[in-house]
């Protein structure tokens, strides 16, 4: 009787030893978790002052020309089934909820926000 009662015993110090390894084990990956979230929130703020120093710099009478710009590829993206080439298909799928909203304020800013990106990443040739 004194084996099955040690035996019984040293299952329950073994089944502690697991649960103090499953502990330690969700521990790290909640640190990792953290970790990463946390090095990623600030990659993002210190990739947003880069941006914004460049986009201050740009001449206000090029944004409201790109932003007339942009307004006649939206109605082409919107009216026509011509496929555009790829800065504007994303610029308009990632913009589409601000585009197509109620509030003049919030297009408004959605078209001098893609006018600023086309800028900085598009060459247009003026005809």
């Amino acid at each position: 009787m004194m084996k099955r009662e040690s035996s019984s015993s040293g299952a329950d110090a073994g089944n502690g030893k697991k649960r103090h390894y499953k502990l330690w084990f969700l521990a790290a990956i909640i640190m990792v978790a953290l970790w990463s979230m946390f090095t990623g929130s600030v990659i993002l703020k210190w990739s947003e002052g880069n941006h914004s120093l460049i986009r201050e710099d740009l001449d206000v009478l090029e944004v409201e020309e790109r932003e007339k710009v942009v307004r006649h590829m939206w109605d082409v993206y919107t009216h026509r089934h011509n496929p555009l080439p790829q800065f504007w298909s994303e610029a308009f799928q990632a913009a589409y909820h601000h585009l197509v909203s109620d509030v003049p304020a919030a297009r408004d800013a959605a078209v001098s926000e893609i006018a600023k990106m086309s800028l900085l990443s598009l060459n247009l040739q003026s005809a």
